[in-house]
């Protein structure tokens, strides 16, 4: 089957500034206070509902999935890009990562107590969405949460060089509203919605930011 272009530009971007974005992006979430306060709700109600292990779906180069292991999480990050695996290999060797596209996991049904996206979803086309949902829900076990994060807009952020380097990237900007029934059309009932304004702290950002709690329902 021929890859879609969205995913071999999205792999290709990542692979060629991986080294670059993790010196670039490794501090960040110091920097959010309100950030970390929703990644340690999201782990204290994944132990509450019994616990389990956990993935971060796009972690690219780990630094949320090594921040929800200080939370007390049994959590492995999963990648497209094998240079943003690279990276996070070697900067957590304590933790497990491995190449993977959030369409089309490799993870048995019901697996996991939770799941996160912080922005990942935003390279999906919209018509991808539901796909990887349906992959949310079925990796899912009943009662498993998912956290996803993402910008706010409407129109796209096309970004053709980073870091120096030529990239292809599209960074998908979404209502939270959109996102909610796209979850709830996957069974997944959204329990949280969290929209703050763009931080203009060290790393700047130029839309409204938004993160939606949601849980596999039984």
């Amino acid at each position: 089957m021929t890859e879609p272009d969205f995913l071999h530009a999205t792999r290709a971007s990542y692979d060629s500034m991986a080294v670059e974005y993790a010196d670039f992006a490794r501090d960040e979430l110091a920097a959010k206070p309100l950030d970390r306060a929703l990644l340690a709700g999201f782990a204290e109600l994944v132990r509450g509902a019994g616990g389990g292990p956990v993935a971060e779906l796009g972690c690219g180069t780990g630094r949320v999935t090594a921040h929800l292991r200080a939370l007390g999480l049994d959590v492995s990050g999963i990648d497209l890009s094998p240079g943003m695996i690279e990276v996070a290999r070697r900067e957590h060797p304590g933790l497990s990562f491995s190449v993977g596209s959030m369409t089309a996991l490799d993870v048995p049904d019901g697996a996991l107590g939770g799941v996160v996206a912080w922005y990942s979803t935003i390279h999906l086309p919209l018509e991808e969405l539901p796909r990887a949902f349906a992959e949310f829900h079925r990796i899912l076990s009943p009662g498993g949460y998912a956290l996803l994060a993402f910008q706010v807009g409407d129109e796209p952020l096309r970004m053709r060089t980073a870091f120096g380097r030529p990239v292809e990237l599209d960074f998908h900007r979404r209502q939270p509203e959109q996102m909610a029934e796209l979850l709830e059309r996957a069974d997944l009932e959204v329990r949280a919605r969290t929209l703050r304004e763009p931080d203009d702290g060290p790393f700047a950002e130029r839309t409204p930011q938004a993160f939606l709690l949601a849980r596999k329902r039984g």
